[in-house]
């Protein structure tokens, strides 16, 4: 039996995902549709810093070509200074790390409040004795219900002490 083909829309488990530098110079060369020599000068003035090789040989990945297909289109279309390139890359480096934290800042809240709830929710219960020294719970504003007699007993809750003590 002949296992089914992949299509290109199904996500691949042993492919290089946008991170992983594969492409060597003159291949990354091409598919950003510039000369190496380029690369290299992006390289040296810090545009796009591609992975190295353990004997210092470049390697780009995907996000690395998208990156020199953008300089390229600023400096061509745009007519963008590289200087100017490189300091537009220095402030959407700075956005994406300040909406990671504003992300975040969001989740952690959304948990504190979360939290803050949950002890709301905890500290809006009122408890009572019952007729026969039982505790009960009520609703604000509400009394225990009275069956037979009515007791004498007094309880003293503590809240984080656990259980309710006896009176002395």
């Amino acid at each position: 039996m002949v296992a089914p083909r992949k299509t290109s829309t199904e996500p691949s488990s042993f492919g290089p995902d946008d991170d992983t530098p594969v492409f060597v110079i003159s291949v990354a060369a091409q598919l950003a549709g510039m000369h190496a020599q380029t690369l290299r000068q992006y390289d040296r003035l810090g545009l796009v810093s591609p992975s190295r090789t353990r004997g210092g040989g470049r390697r780009y990945s995907g996000r690395d070509v998208a990156l020199l297909r953008e300089v390229q289109r600023l400096s061509q279309e745009e007519g963008v200074s590289l200087a100017g390139i490189q300091r537009i890359l220095e402030l959407e480096n700075q956005v994406a790390a300040l909406r990671a934290r504003i992300s975040e800042l969001a989740d952690a809240l959304t948990k504190q409040a979360d939290r803050a709830d949950a002890r709301a929710q905890l500290g809006s219960r009122i408890f009572a004795a019952g007729t026969g020294g039982e505790i009960v719970a009520v609703r604000p504003g509400e009394r225990p219900p009275r069956f037979g007699s009515a007791s004498q007993a007094v309880v003293l809750w503590r809240p984080g002490l656990g259980r309710p003590s006896a009176p002395r």
